[in-house]
């Protein structure tokens, strides 16, 4: 099983196919996380409701210190890896082509 030293935490809600399917990704590639349900947890809904701009978008995702909003598992692989150099567990995919001259197009490197 891999392993990281940083701490992973899904917040999600019922019925939310975003948050089924990133959950899928991240229990096939591995990833250990936590979940909370934020229709059940207020402090959870808080939380999200903090780093969204006072709306409850889901998933959302803390790797260590950092916050992702609907990730896609290569953001959340690659926030894993960036605090956890030495984790197991897959690197994230490389980007398409497509992907990298869109980048290129938006004054990314």
């Amino acid at each position: 099983m891999p392993t990281t030293t940083v701490p992973i935490t899904l917040y999600w809600r019922p019925g939310c196919p975003f948050c089924a399917g990133l959950q899928s990704q991240l229990d096939s590639s591995g990833v250990p996380y936590e979940d909370v349900n934020i229709w059940e947890d207020s402090q959870g809904a808080a939380f999200v409701r903090s780093v969204n701009d006072g709306n409850e978008l889901v998933p959302t995702l803390t790797v260590g210190d950092r916050s992702l909003s609907n990730p896609q598992i290569g953001q959340v692989l690659a926030a894993v890896h960036e605090q956890d150099p030495e984790t197991d567990l897959p690197a994230p995919p490389e980007p398409t082509r497509l992907a990298r001259g869109i980048n290129r197009l938006l004054g990314g490197a």
